[in-house]
């Protein structure tokens, strides 16, 4: 890819995801209640909300259990972050897991799913009185998930890498197909560069990853086939560096290396694309697991999340590039110096 205005591209795409991704809040949340249990009768509990505004917009509160809805008899606000409420709670609850909810002009509806264990032996509670609103907030903020919060915005750098990463193996791939085809070894040196290049994009989401795992998971790394795939394809194509340097022949060790890629880049679709998706995993995307178009409803995380995926396979390609010219002006040296 001749010319500037790519790399200019990418390097504005990639300021925008670092300014913008990082800059920009979290929706509003429930993400804490002083009770876990509630029982038929009055109940009376505090809760605590995350970038919520709830002294500036005193808040609308009810439950909602199996799609019924009970409005708080009494709310008191105690802060922008935290209010408490008075809940009569009717017998007939149908199921055992009651989610609470809140509503304020600035914030819209913010939820703390499953809040609350009820003994849902009930038919239901007849006719729901409760009114609510259901606007939605006006301004922009990626969304607030449990478990995930504030490391949601490792989206926009783990995710895209390992894209990155693919690209870049596929280019080697196809290189490698034309070393089989051509015998060429400038086409042999542009695999080298795209999978040297590669790994060092496939090293940086493991290390995002892993911290991403400790974050959510409670560990740097866990048995998950997705994790466990990724790891196996990386040492699968160090093995391919290994290959090349026990080979001094240039032409024979282009064609060792050309049918050593075509069977890495088949082995990396199986291990990170195929395998996951059919066993049981952690991963979002995986083994069943919601992607993230589950977690964003509203579309705030692909305004980012798009571009970041182009900046950061643009940066690649950039990267490969100079790999390959710095890889040709090297075989250049060492050809004049063995004359």
């Amino acid at each position: 890819m001749k010319g500037w205005w790519w790399k200019l591209l990418s390097v504005v795409l990639l300021l925008y995801v670092v300014i913008v991704g990082l800059g920009t809040p979290l929706g509003p949340a429930l993400v804490h209640v002083s009770i876990d249990r509630i029982a038929p009768g009055p109940n009376s509990m505090e809760a605590t909300g995350y970038n919520t505004h709830f002294a500036t917009n005193a808040p609308e509160v009810w439950l909602e259990n199996d799609g019924q809805r009970v409005c708080a008899m009494e709310v008191k606000v105690l802060s922008d972050v935290q209010f408490a409420a008075e809940f009569n709670v009717p017998e007939g609850f149908r199921t055992n897991l009651t989610s609470l909810w809140a509503w304020d002009a600035q914030d819209g509806q913010v939820v703390l799913r499953e809040a609350f264990f009820t003994q849902g032996l009930g038919t239901g509670i007849g006719q729901d009185d409760c009114v609510v609103s259901d606007a939605a907030r006006t301004s922009f903020a990626f969304p607030n998930r449990s478990i995930l919060n504030e490391t949601i915005r490792n989206l926009f750098f783990h995710v895209p890498m390992w894209f990155t990463m693919m690209v870049l193996m596929t280019i080697a791939f196809w290189q490698s197909l034309r070393v089989l085809r051509t015998g060429d070894l400038d086409a042999d040196r542009m695999a080298l560069s795209a999978v040297d290049v590669s790994l060092l994009f496939a090293a940086l989401g493991l290390v995002t990853g892993s911290i991403w795992a400790r974050a959510t998971w409670g560990d740097w790394w866990t048995s998950d086939p997705k994790l466990n795939g990724a790891a196996v394809t990386v040492l699968i194509y160090a093995a391919y560096l290994i290959l090349r340097g026990s080979v001094p022949d240039p032409h024979k060790r282009a064609r060792l290396a050309a049918i050593y890629n075509i069977f890495a880049y088949v082995l990396m679709m199986v291990f990170i694309m195929v395998l996951p998706r059919l066993t049981d995993s952690l991963h979002p995307g995986s083994g069943g697991n919601p992607a993230f178009n589950q977690y964003d409803l509203d579309s705030t995380l692909r305004a980012v999340f798009y571009p970041a995926v182009l900046g950061w396979i643009l940066l690649g390609i950039w990267a490969y590039t100079l790999h390959q010219r710095t890889a040709r002006l090297r075989s250049i040296h060492d050809e004049a110096n063995d004359r």
